[in-house]
């Protein structure tokens, strides 16, 4: 199993979170939030893309809107073998932090 990269899952972390509304301006705005850091739609398109070529998500066009001039957004989900990936990174993150004394990291 390949290892996802921190924007990877970052990403399927707020895809997860939206939930039906996982399309790239929230997914945008969730990373603003999570991360307190602003995020390019080109950094975000890219990573999408290659979440899809790797089976990690799914990606479907909703239905047209007025608002958007008749454009429709492209909306994410999360696949099994995303899920499964993205379990294996987190027991790998615990089991890196889990014995690290934690004055280490209040030192600034």
């Amino acid at each position: 199993m390949k290892l996802l990269s921190r924007t990877e899952e970052l990403l399927l972390n707020c895809i997860l979170r939206l939930q039906e509304n996982a399309y790239a301006f929230m997914i945008r705005e969730k990373l603003k939030e999570i991360t307190d850091k602003t995020w390019a739609f080109g950094a975000i398109f890219i990573s999408l893309d290659r979440l899809e070529k790797k089976g990690y998500v799914e990606s479907f066009l909703g239905n047209e809107t007025p608002e958007r001039g008749g454009r429709r957004k492209r909306f994410y989900k999360v696949t099994s073998y995303g899920l499964k990936n993205l379990a294996e990174i987190r027991k790998i993150d615990q089991a890196m932090w889990k014995d690290l004394p934690v004055y280490i990291l209040d030192k600034e």
